[in-house]
């Protein structure tokens, strides 16, 4: 999984500023908590919005703060370390309260195509699998390209990749009420359409993993219960 440093060190930053200016000291453990995390999250997600990368502002709005936020935090870094020992062939980092996973286009798909090639399917079986496991989450497909060719062509396809995706996924047993699908085709792009190796790298797929509400709400009364009395 790959750290976000600069995202660690505005959160810290802010959170200096926090007890600078708040006088945390009057406050109670669980009030200091409640505050400094909410403020902290507000940072990391306009960061991570600022970026132009918008598969991670996104993940990051749906961010809680607070004695909740540590809860999911802690719930989603376990997921994501799990995620990663069983689909090693994607990218899995944790942003905001989510998890993004992200497959090399190269991976699923050849050249131009939107069938998945057979030799891809033992990657997201796997990834199915951990869906299962875990189905008190919601799922958002999105489809990249690189900017090679005709913008329309390019949105087509990469909707056409994100719903296979998709399709292969619901008939390994995910819901598809938990899925939902985009294309977005090459305005998002994470590296130069100048060289192969970037075009490669905006050639991918990528599926954000967010708790429902009625699992925050759990984590939430679970970890109130816990801290009775």
């Amino acid at each position: 999984m790959r750290k976000h440093s600069s995202f660690a060190a505005r959160g810290a930053a802010v959170l200096g500023l926090l007890v600078a200016f708040t006088g945390c000291a009057a406050l109670s453990q669980t009030e200091r908590g409640a505050v400094i995390g909410s403020v902290a999250g507000a940072a990391v997600g306009a960061a991570v919005s600022g970026s132009g990368n918008t598969a991670r502002g996104a993940v990051v709005g749906a961010a809680v703060g607070g004695a909740t936020g540590a809860i999911v935090g802690r719930q989603m870094d376990k997921r994501a370390e799990e995620l990663q020992k069983e689909v090693p062939g994607a990218q899995v980092e944790r942003v905001g309260d989510d998890i993004l996973v992200t497959f090399d286009s190269g991976i699923l798909f050849d050249f131009d195509s939107a069938s998945l090639r057979p030799e891809s399917r033992a990657e997201l079986r796997r990834f199915a699998d951990n869906m299962r496991r875990n189905a008190d989450t919601h799922l958002v497909v999105i489809g990249h390209t690189d900017s090679t060719g005709r913008v329309d062509y390019n949105m087509g396809l990469s909707q056409r990749r994100a719903d296979a995706a998709t399709n292969f996924l619901v008939m390994e047993g995910v819901e598809r009420s938990r899925i939902r699908t985009e294309g977005r085709g090459p305005h998002e792009p994470v590296a130069s359409n100048a060289t192969d190796a970037g075009r490669q790298s905006n050639r991918r797929v990528e599926i954000t993993i967010s708790l429902t509400e009625e699992a925050r709400e759990r984590m939430e009364r679970e970890h109130a219960s816990d801290h009775e009395g």
